[in-house]
């Protein structure tokens, strides 16, 4: 398993662990032992303790942001009023749910999440190939016959070299980016600017929706001194008072695009296209093969170049 989901797992496990810790104390709180919540134990008790260490010492500080913007943490109605702390199965976030840490206080029929990454931002890593319908999967609007008439023949072509030699690499393929990327990132602007076109103000809000999914949450990112608390309240479900009690610091609801302006190649680039949307949202969309050997299947690693300003995030660096 690559070292980047050991990494996140063991950073969920911290979390989990730090905030049973510090709310203990204050309300009733369990955690569901699921095999998630067992897996990612694992991977963190793998590391060495100071490695933990790192891990729990960005948790802490996280949480303890999220108490003071969240005071249903550690309010409970009554004795029956249980906060429950769960990790989420990974089959999940294939539903458009990214939260990978939950807090539910079921009485209250209130729950937030959070999408734990470390050292990394990427959004998505969604594939692209012949029988991927990514209009449908993304957008909830079919892809045209065109779009596939184009893919399809450089996809044909993969799938040949692949049944002539299952160990062909990637690095075989003469002029790859003319031969393979290009084509296909041709293909895929155009069918969203079509799709956006037939579609006016749908594309462009359903797009971001499935990149930064559709359940509001907050996104902690570990880096090595410092945390990045990121708040998605698109529909307005973070930073609710409790009775009286109201949060201290005011984090407002995040507006989603409109209309799509462009889609354009970055700079001195034949692998990534840069789709900018209005309400300053822009998405750069960096394809790339996910293995050495050639496959008939490309993958995106898809990134938030910029957000609106309505995105509340929040730097805290920690001190060793």
């Amino acid at each position: 398993m690559a070292s980047q989901v050991k990494n996140g797992k063991a950073f969920e496990y911290a979390l989990i662990f730090e905030l049973f810790e510090r709310l203990k104390v204050l309300t009733k709180v369990s955690i569901k032992q699921s095999e998630s919540y067992k897996t990612a134990k694992g991977f963190f008790y793998n590391f060495n303790e100071e490695q933990q260490d790192s891990f729990r010492m960005a948790a802490s500080t996280s949480i303890n942001f999220l108490l003071d913007v969240e005071p249903r943490l550690s309010k409970n109605l009554d004795n029956e009023d249980i906060l429950v702390l769960e990790i989420v199965n990974d089959q999940i976030g294939q539903t458009g749910d990214v939260r990978d840490v939950l807090m539910i206080r079921s009485k209250q029929k209130w729950e937030i999440g959070i999408s734990a990454k470390n050292n990394h931002r990427a959004v998505k890593h969604s594939r692209l190939s012949h029988k991927i319908n990514f209009g449908e999967k993304w957008l909830g609007i079919t892809c045209s016959k065109a779009y596939f008439d184009d893919v399809t023949p450089v996809f044909d072509m993969l799938s040949t070299l692949k049944a002539k030699d299952r160990l062909t690499k990637w690095t075989s393929i003469d002029n790859m980016h003319e031969v393979v990327y290009v084509p296909i990132l041709n293909a895929f602007r155009k069918e969203l600017l079509r799709l956006d076109k037939e579609n006016p103000s749908i594309v462009a809000r359903n797009l971001v929706q499935y990149l930064i999914g559709n359940k509001d949450f907050y996104k902690v990112i570990k880096g090595d001194n410092k945390v990045e608390i990121q708040a998605y309240n698109i529909h307005g479900t973070l930073n609710l008072p409790f009775k009286g009690i109201k949060p201290k610091a005011k984090i407002s609801k995040l507006k989603l695009p409109t209309r799509l302006i462009e889609v354009v190649y970055q700079e001195n680039s034949k692998t990534t296209l840069l789709v900018s949307l209005n309400e300053g949202w822009q998405i750069s969309f960096r394809i790339h093969n996910a293995s050495s050997r050639v496959e008939p299947s490309l993958k995106f690693d898809i990134n938030l170049v910029s957000a609106p300003h309505t995105l509340f995030a929040n730097h805290i660096f920690i001190s060793r």
